[in-house]
């Protein structure tokens, strides 16, 4: 893709579409915007000038004057995939506009087998998923066997339901390997934990 994708939707772009066709003698098909296998950009003479002020991701309100406001937080995405499960986080930590961090560890290790991420409130997060991990040890020491995932997560699960209404703030993916193979869970502060092959949170 060169340079010229942000020339789509302007004169210039027709201008040299239609030189194009005619000097080539070979019929160009024409753009159609909005079929599968392309993306609409903006019908403005300058795509790039208008996305840069309408889109733009900002801090405090010097976004006000934007079409479209982006929520800022967290993004934590993890993915099954044929050879197991990859996770992606973010690493800033924010309150509002204050960046307090720009390098969070938002991957808890929770036993050398499961991962939990870290999204909403850090203390939350940090001390449910390491209280998580005390769990999964003593299931292990009780039954001479390591946690499965489903289980792990269904631990925690129970633990935000039994708190659930005291003001918490946790949104996390549960994964890791068993005998089972990969597995990937979704849990949060409700208590809401749902089985899956991709999440983003």
């Amino acid at each position: 893709i060169g340079s010229d994708i942000l020339d789509i939707g302007t004169s210039k772009f027709d201008r040299r579409n239609d030189s194009r066709a005619v000097g080539s003698g070979a019929m160009i098909p024409q753009l159609a915007l909005g079929e599968p296998g392309q993306f609409d950009v903006p019908n403005v003479a300058d795509p790039a000038h208008f996305c840069r002020n309408n889109f733009a991701s900002a801090c405090g309100n010097s976004d006000q004057g934007q079409e479209v406001k982006f929520a800022k937080g967290t993004t934590t995405l993890a993915f099954k995939f044929n050879g197991g499960i990859i996770v992606s986080v973010d690493s800033r930590s924010t309150m509002g506009a204050y960046i307090a961090s720009g390098t969070v560890k938002k991957v808890i290790e929770i036993n050398p087998f499961l991962l939990g991420t870290m999204a909403g409130g850090a203390a939350d997060c940090s001390f449910w998923e390491r209280n998580l991990g005390i769990q999964c040890r003593m299931y292990e020491l009780r039954n001479k066997k390591r946690i499965s995932v489903a289980a792990a997560s269904k631990l925690l699960a129970n633990t935000m339901r039994s708190y659930r209404g005291y003001g918490l703030s946790m949104g996390t993916m549960i994964t890791g390997w068993d005998e089972t193979g990969p597995q990937l869970y979704y849990v949060d502060d409700d208590g809401t934990r749902l089985h899956g092959r991709y999440f983003s949170v």
